[in-house]
Parts: structure tokens; sequence; C-alpha cells
């Protein structure tokens, strides 16, 4: 019996780790072809396409500067040319940067625009021209786009309430070609760069009414379960999976 995205393409930015790799695995283990990008790590990316192709699937990673419009739009290209069609994007690069407001310098506000936005934003308007009806569009969002738990994320926030809106716009926009758009929001998950046994893992487990961090794992069902035909109706969407965080 064929697994529900058997014969799809899915392109995962920023997929070589942490919740990135975990949507991979997801779509893959419900039979999507994938593709990764990567920024640096060639090594770390090489070896998750190994183990997605082990799963029976096709795999491939390119290696693609999220802060670059142009590299971003090549990179969607590279997809069509190697599967042949674009069927998923889910636009999960990213970058968390924070600190006092007037300490944080021009340049890093600039990077975190260029990478969680730009980038984005790119990404779909190129998807947009390759991607036929039943085609999905979802962005790693976060809980930070409607809420500001402590001090210095203001211009994280900013970032991911961009793209929140940018979803909303962009769902009216591609709902006449049968494209859903959809946001998934985490809150705190457990990824290297955010550990649940970290120095700042109490502050944020203590805002979680469920008392513990995410697992990539349950960030990765649910981009596969909106990636589905089952969520065929569902576009527009801001989904939380932040343990109650939001509420």
């Amino acid at each position: 019996m064929s697994k529900k995205l058997t014969g799809k393409a899915a392109l995962i930015t920023g997929g070589s780790r942490g919740i990135g790799a975990a949507i991979a695995r997801s779509l893959a283990d419900d039979g999507a072809d994938i593709a990764i990008s990567y920024v640096s790590n060639a090594e770390k990316a090489r070896s998750l396409v190994r183990e997605l192709q082990e799963k029976g699937v096709r795999a491939v990673a390119f290696q693609t500067d999220q802060s670059k419009p142009s590299e971003v739009a090549g990179l969607v290209r590279k997809v069509v040319d190697h599967f042949g069609h674009l069927d998923i994007l889910v636009n999960n690069a990213g970058v968390f940067i924070t600190g006092p407001l007037g300490e944080v310098s021009a340049d890093d506000v600039e990077k975190q625009f260029a990478i969680n936005v730009g980038g984005v934003n790119a990404a779909v308007r190129e998807a947009a021209k390759w991607m036929t009806e039943g085609g999905r569009i979802i962005t790693i969002g976060s809980m930070a786009a409607v809420t500001s738990p402590w001090p210095g994320i203001s211009d994280y926030s900013a970032t991911k309430g961009a793209v929140s809106a940018y979803t909303r716009g962009w769902a009216r926009d591609l709902g006449p070609k049968g494209i859903t758009v959809n946001v998934v929001e985490p809150g705190p998950i457990d990824t290297d760069m955010n550990p649940a046994n970290g120095d700042f893992a109490a502050v944020q487990k203590a805002g979680v009414p469920l008392g513990r961090f995410g697992r990539p794992e349950e960030v990765g069902a649910t981009v596969a379960f909106l990636a589905s035909r089952d969520a065929g109706y569902i576009t527009g969407a801001s989904i939380a999976v932040d343990g109650g965080h939001s509420a």
C-alpha cells in the first residue's frame, strides 16, 4: 500500500539538522522524495541524505545561502530539475539572534530579516511558479509571532510575525491554484541549538502548561499532516506546536 506522500517531491530549507531534519524524516516516512538545503555543514547534510535514501526515497542536498534571494530561487529550480516537479515546500531555515534593545547590531537585524523573511519570500515566489493543484507551502514560524515572553527577542518576533502575515496573504493568492499555505509556530523545542537541559531551559519550561520542551518529531508530524491530502481544506492557518505556551 502506498504511503500518503508517495510520488511527491519536497524541499526543506535548512533541513540538515534539528527541526528541519525531523521534518525531512517525517515526510520521507510518508513516502516523499526529499531535497534539503544547508549553509555550511556538508557532511551532516550528506549523512541525512544517506539516511533518507535508506528509507527507500530519493534524497539530495544543495548548499544555499538563505540570505540571498537569487540563491534561494535557484535552489527551487534545482529541485524541480532534479525531481521533475515540486509539490511541498517547507521553509525551515532561519536564525535566532537576541539581545537588549540598542545592543543588537544593525547587521544582525538585517541578517534576521534577510534569512527569516527574505529567504522565505524568495522560495515561495519561485515555488509558486512550479507548483500545481495540491501543492503545499509550510513555513516554520514561532510562537514569538504572537507573544514575546521575555525581553530581547523583538527583532526575531518581528520576522516571525511577518511570515505569519505573508502566510495569510499567500493563502489568498494561491488558493485559486489549489495550493495551501500554512505556518507552524513551535514553542521551546529540544534541539542542539536550544537544549531542554540548557542554561535558559527552566525559564522557557515555566511558560509551558505541559511543563516540557517539545520534540522535533512533534513538529515533523504536524508538517507531515499539513503536507498530506487530509489537510486539503486547511490554508492560511497558524498552527501552534508549543505545549500551550501561547495560550
